[in-house]
């Protein structure tokens, strides 16, 4: 008689792990699908900000309910692969004008003080142009803060990104340690 309620203490022990285990692999998938996802840098093009192999925290769940605001880091499907994912600072949203003179932005007609950029590249100050243009409607005009090496907005492979690809935005930086910090929008708009 002793051996069936082992058995049955097994089969319950054994029972409960398993619904444990599943519940726990359905709130991680949630919590990553919907609400925060770890993302690593790679490579320089949103340096001074964000450094090679830094880990960051990306919130998916705000662009849920709204869109990307003007400042924000934003992690993105790479229009032209999007097996690939990017990451680059939101300018303009739609509806905006903007335009690059001489390596200056202007965003519906101001210049933005852009403290952010990287100015110090061998290779010299950015002297990016972009035509005054619109950013359509549903979609991000996005640039790397280290203009000199960075693929955004600039280039036709890119170009304004739709919102459908935005996956989330950049709000900590987890690793390594000594870096650990949160990260706030920038605009580059006087206040």
């Amino acid at each position: 008689m002793s051996s069936k309620k082992d058995n049955t203490s097994w089969q319950d022990s054994a029972s409960d792990w398993l619904v444990s285990i599943i519940v726990a692999v359905a709130l991680a998938f949630c919590i990553r699908t919907f609400l925060f996802e770890p993302y690593m840098v790679e490579g320089s093009s949103m340096y001074p900000s964000l450094v090679h192999h830094e880990r960051l925290i990306v919130d998916k769940l705000s662009y849920f309910i709204g869109n990307p605001e003007k400042g924000e880091i934003v992690v993105f499907r790479f229009p032209k692969d999007q097996t690939r994912d990017f990451i680059k600072r939101v300018i303009a949203v739609g509806g905006d004008s903007v335009e690059m003179k001489n390596g200056k932005v202007f965003v519906n007609g101001q210049q933005l003080n852009e403290t952010y950029i990287w100015h110090k590249d061998p290779k010299g100050e950015n002297i990016s142009n972009v035509r005054k243009c619109v950013v359509p409607k549903g979609t991000i005009f996005v640039l790397g803060d280290n203009r000199n090496n960075s693929e955004d907005s600039r280039f036709a492979d890119v170009g304004m990104v739709p919102l459908n690809l935005v996956k989330g935005r950049a709000v900590a930086a987890f690793w390594p340690l000594d870096k650990m910090r949160v990260i706030k929008a920038d605009t580059g708009l006087n206040k």
